[in-house]
């Protein structure tokens, strides 16, 4: 007599923590890579007829040239650069030159004279010509501490523009390792499927043979038909992560391309979390950029309580101008002057109160990241610690699930068992397959957001990843 099994094998509870452990974690990274809003590109062109065999390296290269994230701060930086060379005109000397050749007819009346004997009603028309140079220099305080903040500034937005393409290779990789995972549930899957078709095949030649009931064909069935739809969703994330990828690097509309390289598992030698922490400092562009923009911030400050000093002025002018160029000599003008502020109306006060206010601000936002790094690097350390033990235990209950299948199989063709038995066990090696998957991507991802945490992911994201 068949007995029913009394549950499932203990390693499928393992299994459930393991899945929900690891769930976890991929929805941590998952929304660190999507707060970085890099998933945006301009496409680079229209699509060929050709497969374009896509390598890790040639990826991130396309991204870091069309992701939206760095031309807009590409961009960014631009502008800094811009409002710099802006600030330093302020300081240099303004010289202008110029060439005129006036013709002039004048009624006396505009001037008040009516009625004036012996003088001309209408003056002209005459005519003259003029060539002249002007300059102009201002001297103060606020404006040399407005190009030292600018300049700050654009030292900040480079470094953020440093930062975004570690962030752009940050969801790239993701995206890389993501379309990996994705093919790989697919042949896991697609050998589901093939075991649960064997296994209705054997149901159903059993029933017709007398050996087995008919409950047995309809549980292989069941199972058969889960199978295949577990494929079709696999099949369609598979799609969908391939999308997102070409999307976040700006692929033609349309391009075709499949994986030229599976990164494989591989370990690292992490550095201490102390080597870590200093690593980061001294690498992380955001942190560098926070602390250019708490400079740049202090200057500003300088410069609205310079305000409040005198400023000194030339002027001058130096022209030729005569009827003629021949018949012509020269005029010039000077002044040289200094202005003080008297009463502004509480101008002055506003633009310090306002400068004081937004230095606290980058002051309060270069702390709150010096708290950021020294979390992103303990996480790191956690999630790749994490990741390696997930794997060993995946692959340990990979060949429990085996073994468990086999020996259920052998108890079925025994009649010891129904296939309630073999379809658990199926499910259970299904469920430990698709663990050992998600713990490799989770361990790759997990050493990428380290190099990510530690701001080298740009430059490092081969050594860690193992990748060509």
């Amino acid at each position: 007599m068949r007995k029913r099994n009394a549950g499932p094998p203990r390693f499928l509870l393992v299994l459930v923590v393991l899945a929900l452990t690891l769930s976890c974690a991929i929805r941590t990274v998952a929304q660190a890579v999507s707060s970085q809003g890099v998933t945006g590109s301009v496409p680079s062109g229209p699509a060929t007829n050709e497969v374009l065999q896509l390598t890790l390296r040639d990826a991130i290269a396309q991204a870091l040239r069309y992701n939206l994230g760095t031309i807009e701060c590409g961009e960014n930086a631009r502008i800094a650069r811009g409002q710099r060379l802006l600030a330093l005109s302020a300081l240099l000397p303004q010289v202008s030159a110029g060439l005129s050749e006036h013709v002039e007819q004048r009624s006396i009346s505009t001037f008040g004279f009516q009625n004036v004997t012996h003088i001309p009603k209408v003056i002209g028309p005459f005519s003259y010509s003029s060539v002249d140079a002007t300059l102009s220099q201002l001297f103060s305080l606020e404006s040399i501490q407005h190009l030292r903040a600018a300049r700050t500034a654009e030292q900040a937005a480079q470094l953020s523009y440093q930062d975004i393409l570690d962030a752009v290779t940050l969801a790239v990789g993701n995206g890389y390792l993501q379309i990996i995972e994705a093919n790989s549930r697919i042949q896991a899957q697609e050998a589901q499927v093939q075991n649960a078709k064997a296994l209705y095949d054997q149901a159903e030649d059993e029933f017709q043979a007398g050996t087995a009931p008919r409950i047995d064909v309809t549980n292989t069935a069941v199972q058969l038909h889960t199978e295949e739809y577990n494929l079709s969703i696999a099949r369609n994330n598979f799609a969908i992560a391939k999308l997102n990828l070409a999307r976040a690097i700006g692929l033609p509309l349309g391009q075709q391309f499949e994986l030229a390289e599976q990164i494989p598992y591989s370990d690292i030698n992490p550095p201490t979390l102390d080597d870590a922490f200093s690593l980061a400092y001294r690498s992380r562009s955001d942190f560098r950029a926070a602390l250019d923009s708490e400079k740049s911030a202090s200057y500003s400050l300088s410069a609205a309580k310079g305000e409040r000093y005198p400023v000194a002025t030339v002027n001058g002018d130096y022209g030729d101008t005569g009827a003629t160029f021949g018949h012509s000599h020269g005029v010039f003008s000077f002044e040289a002057g200094v202005r003080m502020p008297i009463f502004t109306g509480g101008r002055i006060k506003g633009d310090i109160t306002q400068a004081e206010a937004e230095l606290k601000q980058r002051k309060a936002e270069a702390e709150n990241l010096r708290g950021q790094i020294d979390y992103d690097v303990r996480t790191a350390f956690l999630n790749l610690n994490a990741a390696k033990e997930q794997v060993a235990v995946a692959k340990q209950n990979i060949e429990l699930a085996n073994e468990s299948l086999d020996r259920s199989k052998d108890r079925y063709s025994s009649g010891v068992t129904d296939s309630v038995e073999v379809v658990q066990a199926e499910q259970a090696l299904a469920s430990a397959n698709d663990q050992y998957i998600t713990s490799l991507y989770n361990h790759n991802l997990a050493k990428l957001s380290l190099a990510r945490a530690l701001g080298v992911a740009r430059t490092n994201y081969s050594q860690y990843l193992g990748a060509k």
